[in-house]
């Protein structure tokens, strides 16, 4: 039986060889030796589109972090603007607590820092924008009778302190232990009361509950309580520190 072999013609060998073998992207151009029929085929085609939607996938790739700044920064811009006719929540309606409960969640979904009590930004005096706690609004006593100026929280993660301070017209203090429950849970265990900012009162143990801090940036925290209210802050000065 004769053997099985394959000849390679001089002439042949030489015109395959000769070809510089292309560098960089493959396309008709810069592969002559693919038939010229290539550009108008199918697989020409198939091979454009797989191009083309590569780039418009690495190039939402690298927008990802940029739409998302965006979108948070939209989403504090909308929620801001919805508390600011609210009187802090006093002047809230069942709608509203429900618009701005929902507009919190979307900004607490793309909240970037995941251990708040690790953070440096939860450092400082917080004002406080907007809350459900009847507790704080007092809505129940004329207006007169109510906190009217600004309230504040005051927190310093490194010694686990916290503080609340109301202005006109009581401008009553309270100072509190945090104790850790995870990384953006507290319990929080007053023990020590001012009245008018002047009169102490040492806290008997009954003042106490837990906070979750559930969003955190720079300018704007998020946080609720174990009561179920919503509590929206805005920093108004990071360089404060919480009396130890």
């Amino acid at each position: 039986m004769a053997a099985l072999s394959f000849s390679t013609s001089p002439t042949l060998l030489h015109n395959c060889t000769s070809r510089t073998p292309p560098t960089g992207k493959i396309t008709p151009k810069s592969v002559p030796y693919l038939p010229s029929t290539f550009k108008n085929s199918k697989l020409f085609d198939t091979y454009k589109i797989i191009e083309t939607q590569s780039k418009k996938w690495r190039i939402g790739f690298s927008l990802f972090p940029y739409l998302l700044i965006k979108d948070r920064e939209s989403l504090k811009k909308e929620l801001l603007e919805a508390i600011a006719p609210l009187d802090r929540g006093a002047a809230a309606s069942p709608e509203d607590q429900q618009r701005i409960d929902q507009i919190a969640r979307e900004l607490e979904a793309v909240n970037t820092v995941k251990q708040p009590l690790k953070s440096s930004l939860l450092n400082g005096k917080w004002e406080l924008l907007y809350t459900t706690s009847t507790a704080i609004l007092k809505t129940e006593r004329p207006k007169f009778l109510r906190p009217n100026g600004k309230i504040y929280q005051a927190i310093n993660a490194d010694a686990l302190r916290a503080q609340n301070l109301e202005t006109w017209p009581f401008f009553n203090q309270a100072t509190a232990n945090l104790v850790p429950l995870n990384e953006s849970r507290v319990a929080v265990k007053f023990d020590a009361f001012k009245i008018a900012a002047l009169i102490p009162i040492k806290s008997r143990g009954s003042g106490r509950g837990q906070l979750e801090i559930t969003y955190l940036d720079e300018e704007l925290r998020i946080s609720r309580g174990n009561q179920g209210n919503l509590f929206i802050l805005k920093m108004v000065d990071p360089t404060y520190s919480v009396p130890l």
